[in-house]
C-alpha cells in the first residue's frame, strides 16, 4: 500500500460538531484508511472572533466517542506541525513575502470604504461586485511610501487577467473557468492574518496532504486554489467536492428546524455505531462498490467493513438529505444487538427521575434494572426514550383512568370478573414457578379450557400491570415485576372498576 497518503479534517474550533462535519470527517477517515495513510487533524484557527474556548477538545473528545481517531494533530502530535494555525502565523507571513518578491501578490492599499463605494456602483451598473485591481500596478516607489506613511494594506494574489483554468474534481472529473471572472484574492489581512484559503494551501502543501476533502460549496473558489498553487510552483492535492446535506425540505440543516450538533444526539441517546452507519451512506452506498458482496444491501455497516468495501471514487455528487427517521432505524438496530448488559449501562443516565420513583430497594438494584431494560429493548429507538418507556415498572402506585381496562364492548362489571379470575390464578403460582412461561401456560390454558376470547383476558391485565395503552406484553413485564407486585397492581384495578 502506498505510505504517501496523507488526509486532513481542518475545522474551525467554533464549538460544536455539526453532522456535516461527522460525515465528512468519517470520509477523510475512509479515504486515509482504504489508501493506507494517515488522518491528520489541524485546527483553523484564524477567526478568533468565532473560536469558542474548549472548541478543541471537545471535538477531539466527540470524534473519539464517534471511534474516529487521527494518526497526527494537536493532541497527539506529529512530523509537521504545529497543527493549529495561529501557531503557525510566521509561516505564513514569510511564504507571503515570498510570492511578492516572485510577483505572483501585491499589497493593497484600498480602505474599506472605498471598496464599498466601488461595489456600490459596480452593482448599480449590474456588475458582479469585483475588485478593480487599483494598488495593482502601483510602483515599488508608490508601495515605499504607502508603507512609509503607515497605510495599512492587505497582501492579494496577482491573477491572470484573461484564459480560462481547468480544474479537476476527483468525482466531477473536469470543470472549465474563465479567468476573467476572478478576482484578486486577499491572501494577508491588514492585521497580518492570513485568509482561509492562503493559510489552507500552505498548509496543505506543507503537510503533503495528498487528498482535500471539503463542501461543494467551495466549488466557485476551486480555480483560486488551484492558481495559487500555480503560483508557487506546487503540485496541488487531489480534490473531492462533497455534496452538502440538506434537510427534508431541500434545504441546509438548521439548529432552529432540529438537531444538528453530533454532542445533542449523544445526549439523546443515539450510539456511535448508529451515527457512523447512517453517515457514510449520505454520499455513498455499498452497492457502488465492486469490493461489497452482492448481496449487501440492507445498508447495516460496520467501520470495519466500510473500510473494506469504501473507494471514494464510488461517492455520489447528488445532495444528502438527513432523515432522523432513517437515523432511528439504524440506532434501534445497533440497541437490538447489543448486550443487555452494555445496554443496561448505557441506559442508567436516563433513568435517574425512575429510580426516584420507588422506596423498594429491589427496583433499584442492577439486577432489576436489567430485566427492565430487556423489557424494552426491541422497542428502544434512542436511549432517551427509556425513562418514559419503563417508569411503569418503577412507580409505586400506577396513575391512570380505569376506562383503560376496558376492552371492545365489554362492560366494567365484566372486566372486572375476568381481572378477578387472573389474580385468583396468579395468586396459586408459587415464586419459583414464576416465569413468563408458566404465567402464559396457566392463564391461556383456562381462556382455551372455558372457550373465552384471549383479549378480554389479557387486556385488562396488561392494562392493569402498566397502566399504558402501549407496552411489553403482559407476561414478560409480569415476570419481572414479580408476584407481589403483580398481585398489588390487579388488585388496585379491580377496586378502580
Amino acid at each position: 500500500m502506498p505510505t504517501n497518503i496523507r488526509v486532513r479534517f481542518a475545522p474551525s474550533p467554533t464549538g460544536w460538531l455539526h453532522v456535516g462535519s461527522l460525515r465528512a470527517v468519517l470520509f477523510d477517515y475512509l479515504i486515509a484508511k482504504t489508501l493506507g495513510g494517515k488522518l491528520i487533524l489541524r485546527i483553523e484557527d484564524t477567526d478568533r472572533k468565532r473560536e469558542v474556548d474548549g472548541a478543541v477538545e471537545g471535538l477531539i473528545n466527540i470524534l473519539n466517542w464517534a471511534g474516529i481517531h487521527f494518526d497526527e494533530g494537536p493532541h497527539v502530535g506529529g512530523d509537521f506541525g504545529p497543527y493549529v494555525q495561529t501557531q503557525r502565523l510566521d509561516i505564513y507571513k514569510e511564504y507571503a513575502q515570498a510570492l511578492l518578491k516572485k510577483g505572483g501578490a501585491y499589497p493593497c492599499f484600498c480602505t474599506e470604504e472605498r471598496l464599498k463605494s466601488m461595489r456600490e456602483i459596480q452593482q448599480a451598473k449590474k456588475m458582479p461586485p469585483r475588485y478593480d485591481r487599483a494598488c495593482r500596478d502601483l510602483s515599488e516607489s508608490q508601495v515605499a511610501k504607502k508603507i512609509a506613511n503607515g497605510e495599512p494594506f492587505v497582501i492579494r494574489q496577482k491573477m491572470p487577467l484573461d484564459d480560462e483554468i481547468i480544474v479537476h474534481d476527483e468525482l466531477r472529473g473536469d470543470i472549465k473557468f474563465e479567468i476573467k471572472n476572478l478576482e484578486d484574492q486577499v491572501l494577508i489581512k491588514t492585521d497580518g492574518m492570513p485568509t482561509y484559503h492562503f493559510a489552507s494551501v500552505v498548509d496543505d502543501h506543507l503537510m503533503k496532504i495528498s487528498h482535500v476533502l471539503r463542501g461543494d460549496e467551495w466549488l466557485p473558489s476551486f480555480p483560486k486554489n488551484i492558481l495559487l498553487y500555480q503560483a508557487f510552483d506546487w503540485e496541488a492535492p487531489k480534490f473531492i467536492h462533497l455534496t452538502l446535506t440538506l434537510n427534508k425540505e431541500g434545504g441546509k440543516l438548521s439548529k432552529r428546524q432540529g438537531d444538528v450538533a453530533v454532542e445533542d444526539f449523544r445526549s439523546k441517546g443515539y450510539l456511535p455505531e448508529a451515527m457512523l452507519n447512517f453517515c457514510v451512506l449520505q454520499g455513498w452506498h455499498p452497492s457502488a462498490s465492486d469490493k461489497a458482496p452482492a448481496d449487501k444491501q440492507d445498508e447495516i455497516l460496520s467501520l470495519d467493513q466500510m473500510i473494506e468495501y469504501f473507494d471514494y471514487k464510488d461517492m455520489g455528487t447528488s445532495p444528502a438529505i438527513f432523515d432522523v427517521e432513517k437515523l432511528d432505524y439504524f440506532n434501534g438496530y445497533y440497541i437490538r444487538q447489543m448486550s443487555l448488559e452494555k445496554l443496561t449501562k448505557l441506559c442508567l443516565p436516563f433513568l435517574g427521575e425512575n429510580l426516584k420513583l420507588t422506596k423498594n430497594p429491589g427496583k433499584q438494584s442492577v439486577d432489576y434494572i436489567q430485566k427492565v431494560i430487556g423489557l424494552e429493548q426491541e422497542r428502544l429507538k434512542k436511549l432517551s426514550e427509556v425513562g418514559e418507556l419503563t417508569a411503569f415498572m418503577f412507580a409505586e402506585d400506577l396513575q391512570y383512568e380505569s376506562k383503560l381496562l376496558i376492552w371492545k364492548k365489554l362492560t366494567a362489571e365484566q372486566i372486572k370478573i375476568n381481572l378477578q379470575a387472573v389474580f385468583e390464578l396468579l395468586e396459586k403460582i408459587s415464586e419459583e414457578k414464576w416465569t413468563a412461561d408458566s404465567l402464559e401456560e396457566a392463564i391461556i390454558g383456562f381462556i382455551k379450557s372455558r372457550e373465552l376470547k384471549v383479549g378480554d383476558y389479557l387486556w385488562p391485565m396488561r392494562a392493569a400491570l402498566t397502566g399504558r395503552q402501549f407496552s411489553p406484553g403482559p407476561f414478560e413485564v409480569a415476570e419481572v415485576l414479580g408476584s407481589a407486585e403483580c398481585l398489588k397492581r390487579i388488585n388496585q384495578a379491580i377496586k378502580k372498576l
